[in-house]
């Protein structure tokens, strides 16, 4: 089955030529083109993957972003205005699973997309010196229990709502439990990008995830913060 796109964005001549060049590449893509009635859209439709541009009549991206996330659990790939760190940091804040800087290559959008949309297990490109914790696709430390398979995440008898970057993130530090995982690691595992010193988005979604989880921010026992080095997830403290 081909992957469903809603491309919410108001300049409708760039909206037609993206659509256009998704639908070659084997998409099937419908466009929005107003903030206002974006959410409507986009519950009505229920889309694999939404492509939401920030500036919209009506109603802006972020605010779309806000009110749908709840009620939908597909996709978000937010295009947010070149080098505009608080835009993509507010994105993420909110629930998007991705930001792209506008203008996008058309080619960069594609394999966005197609990196988003990928569901395989998070675990086969990293680093041979990482040790795999587990080879199946439920862990339990704890209270805490996170299923590949269901794509589901529970602390105790209380279900926890992720987004699918929040999960694939998540998955991929409870996998290498008690190992430390860099920037570089996870943005290599999870976007295909190297770290290049300024991308805030893991260390916006390890903020997200760390107050869905419970954990304290100020003095993190559950995913902690290993200075200059990077992100580990803790084998205990899930009581």
């Amino acid at each position: 089955m081909r992957t469903r796109i809603l491309l919410i964005e108001d300049d409708e001549r760039l909206a037609n030529l993206t659509a256009e060049y998704l639908r070659k590449n084997d998409f099937v893509v419908s466009i929005e083109g107003r903030g206002d009635t974006a959410e409507a859209r986009i519950l009505a439709d229920d889309p694999d993957l939404i492509i939401l541009d920030v500036m919209l009549p009506g109603k802006d991206g972020f605010e779309v972003c806000r009110s749908v996330r709840a009620k939908y659990k597909g996709v978000i790939l937010m295009l947010t205005a070149r080098d505009e760190d608080l835009d993509q940091i507010l994105g993420l804040e909110l629930g998007a699973d991705d930001y792209i800087a506008k203008p996008v290559q058309p080619r960069l959008l594609l394999a966005r997309v197609k990196a988003l949309m990928r569901r395989s297990p998070v675990s086969a490109s990293l680093p041979s010196n990482l040790p795999d914790t587990a080879e199946s696709t439920e862990l339990a430390f704890g209270k805490f229990h996170i299923s590949q398979q269901t794509r589901s995440t529970h602390l105790g008898d209380e279900a926890i709502d992720l987004t699918t970057a929040e999960f694939d993130l998540l998955w991929l530090l409870a996998r290498h439990a008690g190992s430390i995982l860099s920037r570089d690691d996870l943005l290599q595992e999870l976007r295909g990008i190297g770290f290049d010193g300024l991308d805030r988005s893991i260390d916006a979604r390890i903020s997200r995830l760390r107050r869905k989880l419970g954990d304290d921010p100020d003095n993190p026992t559950r995913i902690k913060t290993v200075r200059s080095k990077g992100y580990l997830f803790s084998k205990h403290d899930w009581h």
